[in-house]
């Protein structure tokens, strides 16, 4: 049924008492009392001209004596929305790299150079510290009265501060530690190239060790020779000083054949003994030598 159609409610009493009481609606059009003006073609328009503008005449009758009350003019104080958002944040790339370069290379003199294995340990700390200055934890936000008492749309204080509304800042200090350690292993594969290398290598060192003990040799004697010369011209250094003992180990002795200066005691030879016989030839007896 439209809504300016015709409704009947159901009777609740009457004056037939030999019925019962009716429990049920009794309809007794199918439609309205007033037409709808419907067309031939379209019978069944929900809303024609008596009732199609009805919406358009609510709404412009509730616009046109209704005033819109906003948030802000609640209470004469200012209730405007200020979102403040900071947003700060700092990045920190840090990375160790590695470079591979050739195996690390022992020289040993006279053109010898060996390659070995290599290995490199590299530990590494890295840190930041990231300090703003000024700190400030809070910031103040200020309240404005924003009363218009005259309804002329302007502030009847303006820029007057009601109060200060905290408002966190979001600061901070920031630090950052990395710990690490690297390392790399490198190997030549060609042993047979590395062991005679190693030979050469110590083949050159003995011949190096062998000039130097050569080249102290010389040193040694030149400083007998030069001591020997100085010590036979009566020629030497005190026993105070610092040089003294250069000569301090040489010894100067007679060269073979050559007799030092030396001095001797005679003694004289005693008187000889005079040896008398105890005895004559007569004295002697037979003897058989070879008999009984």
């Amino acid at each position: 049924m439209d809504e300016f159609g015709y409704q009947q409610q159901t009777k609740l009493h009457t004056n037939d008492t030999r019925r019962c009481l009716s429990i049920y609606r009794k309809l007794f059009w199918s439609r309205s009392f007033k037409s709808h003006n419907n067309t031939k073609n379209d019978n069944y328009t929900k809303r024609n001209k008596y009732n199609k503008h009805l919406l358009k005449l609510i709404s412009i009758c509730l616009l046109g004596t209704t005033t819109p009350t906003f948030a802000s003019d609640i209470g004469g104080v200012s209730a405007t929305a200020n979102p403040v958002a900071n947003s700060s944040g700092s990045v920190t790339n840090q990375a160790i790299q590695v470079l591979q370069g050739p195996y690390i290379t022992n020289t040993y003199g006279n053109g010898i150079q060996c390659q070995g294995p290599t290995m490199n340990v590299t530990p590494f700390l890295t840190g930041n510290i990231a300090v703003k200055r000024p700190y400030e934890e809070y910031w103040q936000d200020p309240v404005y009265n924003n009363v218009d008492a005259n309804n002329d749309d302007v502030p009847d204080n303006p820029g007057e501060i009601l109060y200060y509304k905290p408002v966190r800042t979001g600061q901070k200090d920031s630090s950052t530690i990395s710990l690490g350690v690297s390392a790399t292993w490198s190997k030549p594969l060609d042993k047979t190239l590395q062991e005679q290398c190693k030979q050469a290598a110590a083949a050159n060192i003995a011949l190096m060790e062998q000039g130097v003990a050569n080249k102290r040799l010389d040193f040694e004697i030149a400083r007998l020779k030069n001591c020997g010369e100085l010590m036979k011209a009566g020629i030497m250094f005190h026993p105070k000083s610092p040089y003294y003992k250069v000569c301090a180990d040489v010894v100067l002795v007679n060269p073979p054949g050559v007799v030092a200066d030396h001095n001797h005691t005679i003694t004289p030879n005693p008187p000889p003994i005079k040896i008398e016989a105890n005895g004559t030839a007569e004295d002697l007896n037979s003897i058989s030598i070879g008999g009984n």
